[in-house]
């Protein structure tokens, strides 16, 4: 599916093939039926899921997202195409899809009630419920041991400083370019790490984890960076010490993308998250089921699950007062891969700037980007453009006014 590369073989070295790591299909094959397609994606469906016939893809979805109060953003007109193909390219105008087809918020809601019934468990308070089981523990501290031994705290750095065109932004500053790109390689390579230490990750199949890793290493790195944002002198610090302002970090290749990361890194603040939450939101970045190309997307999904469990129960355990946080640290995976996709954009105009070709990994991060990019653009026009000369015989979402 991809050619040798750079990422494959750093994956590939290390790789453990631990297929047991991944759970089995969570219900029996049903007995042979006939449903009319998936109403959402038209895709083979597997019965009538909250109102619908749905496939279990998007019934996994819609489930998740009205469970978890997701809020999602479109990056373009809000009338993304929703098919087979391409329902994991925007999860905005998937969700929306599902409403406009007719799948109900109260049945999710009545399924989860009926669950809960079952089990026949005693109410809890809210204190009760933010203990870690033992599970759930082990993956705090796997991610967090992963995390912290990746990526230094601010503490833990000695800072240094550079004066080189500290004080007006030009289009590129080629000796800080140099040295962003030198870190920045040596960043990539440590979020490889990071991603073979995910339970589970290993025990996906070297096409998936290729295609996590390309599709979140840029959204990991930008995480990274923002927490170690200094207010007061508006700086940040990369892995080995060196702190940049400003303008020197838009000198250094961010360009138009600076003000948007730093707004980002000032909106972190506020959550004040620690380095076990830093690492299971990296985590759950990295192990996102939605990612287009994925192989085995359902078996991305049950590793996902317990990160997110973990997540919410660590945030809420820790501000037992502030029961609202965990859906706020979720929610700035949104702003990440908004940034992301701005990156995408940076991409085209930063290689006309440097001399020469980007060191290798960064090379390979950012064409996938950018093709992805490309080649996305280039399907939702040809799907508009057929969509304007069919009959039209399903829902999109609305256009924005």
């Amino acid at each position: 599916m991809l050619s040798p590369s750079c990422l494959s073989a750093a994956v590939e070295t290390q790789s453990s093939g631990s297929e047991d790591l991944l759970a089995s299909p969570l219900s029996p094959v049903p007995p042979p039926r006939t449903y009319k397609p998936c109403f959402v994606c038209q895709d083979k469906s597997s019965g009538y899921h909250y109102g619908v016939s749905a496939c279990e893809g998007c019934k996994g979805f819609f489930r998740r997202s009205v469970q978890k109060n997701m809020v999602y953003t479109c990056h373009r007109d809000k009338n993304c195409i929703i098919n087979k193909i391409t329902r994991n390219r925007c999860q905005s105008c998937r969700l929306e899809k599902c409403f406009v087809v007719g799948m109900s918020k109260e049945s999710v809601r009545n399924d989860r009630s009926k669950r809960k019934e079952k089990k026949e468990t005693p109410k809890m308070t809210l204190m009760e419920t933010c203990e870690l089981t033992a599970e759930l523990g082990c993956v705090v501290e796997k991610i967090c041991k992963a995390h912290r031994e990746t990526f230094p705290s601010l503490c833990q750095l000695g800072k240094y400083t550079t004066n080189s065109s500290s004080d007006t932004r030009i289009h590129l500053d080629l000796g800080l370019w140099d040295k962003f790109s030198e870190l920045a390689t040596k960043c990539i390579i440590k979020v490889v790490e990071f991603a073979k230490r995910v339970p589970g990750f290993t025990g996906l199949t070297i096409a998936d984890q290729i295609t996590l890793l390309k599709a979140a290493c840029l959204d990991i790195l930008i995480l990274r960076i923002c927490t170690r944002y200094t207010p007061d002198q508006d700086t940040m610090t990369f892995s080995d010490g060196l702190t940049l302002t400003r303008t020197q970090i838009h000198n250094a290749g961010f360009g138009p993308l600076t003000d948007q990361v730093f707004t980002f890194a000032g909106q972190l603040l506020p959550l004040e998250m620690d380095e076990t939450e830093s690492g299971l939101l990296s985590a759950i970045c990295l192990v996102s089921g939605d990612r287009q190309d994925l192989e085995e997307p359902s078996k991305v999904e049950v590793l996902q699950e317990p990160l997110l469990e973990a997540l919410k129960v660590y945030s809420r355990k820790r501000r037992p007062s502030m029961p609202l946080m965990f859906p706020k640290v979720l929610m700035k995976i949104t702003d990440l891969r908004s940034i992301s996709a701005k990156g995408a954009e940076r991409v085209v105009t930063l290689k006309m700037e440097i001399p020469g070709s980007m060191p290798p990994l960064i090379q390979e991060m950012l064409e996938e980007m950018e093709n992805l990019e490309k080649q996305q653009k280039k399907q939702s026009e040809e799907e508009q453009r057929r969509d304007r000369n069919l009959p039209h015989t399903h829902s999109t979402c609305p256009r924005s006014t």
